[in-house]
């Protein structure tokens, strides 16, 4: 993907008014390019725009949320917005091949920013469910240094990546260019077999690296 000067984005949700005010919300950068009020109908937007980004509630008619990341992920990055803040949900999202989930409670300006990144494949999550993910990292932790077949470094990056940070932040951490660990993330798909690098924190949960 280029660089992003407008967000083309289509929403979701079975109330007319939440719509509206996300829409509202948005601003100037993002441009809706479609709307839906159920699974099916924001399947059928996703392929017909070819959106930048999707924004979708978890609990809809005909699947919800995660039928609309597991059918659309590979078109587009797919963000859940609920009012859920349970385990269950957001981790189910992330095995659905949601990049993000965000409670519907988040302001104006850090939902716009969160949006941004989501757009250029960034994991995105309210903070207390990316410490929910976290402690979920560790919960599931396992003897995997070898079956991946990545080096050391290769699992810090990694470790980043999943947590949502770019890669000028993931250098800083590690003290490395950026450009490296964008090498480091481009190997790391190949050693893995994986095409997006939102898949990255699918897999990091499964295989518990933190």
């Amino acid at each position: 993907m280029g660089e992003l000067t407008t967000v083309r984005v289509v929403i979701a949700d079975d109330h007319p008014i939440w719509l509206s005010g996300v829409r509202a919300d948005l601003g100037d950068n993002f441009l809706v390019v479609g709307e839906a009020g159920d699974a099916e109908e924001a399947i059928a937007q996703v392929h017909k725009h070819k959106p930048d980004l999707v924004l979708c509630d978890l609990n809809m008619p005909n699947g919800g949320g995660l039928r609309v990341a597991r059918e659309c992920g590979d078109i587009a990055p797919i963000v859940i917005l609920s009012v859920s803040q349970a385990e269950r949900d957001v981790l189910d999202a992330v095995a659905a091949g949601a990049v993000g989930y965000l409670l519907k409670s988040t302001a104006g300006d850090l939902l716009r920013n969160a949006l941004w990144k989501a757009a250029k494949g960034e994991p995105v999550f309210s903070p207390a469910l990316a410490s929910l993910v976290l402690t979920e990292f560790r919960r599931l932790k396992k003897v995997d240094s070898s079956g991946s077949g990545l080096s050391e470094r290769e699992r810090e990056v990694l470790s980043y990546v999943a947590r949502g940070l770019s890669y000028k932040e993931i250098g800083e951490e590690l003290f490395i260019s950026a450009k490296t660990v964008e090498n480091h993330t481009r190997n790391i798909l190949k050693k893995l077999q994986l095409s997006r690098k939102q898949e990255l924190m699918r897999y990091a949960i499964e295989h518990g690296i933190e």
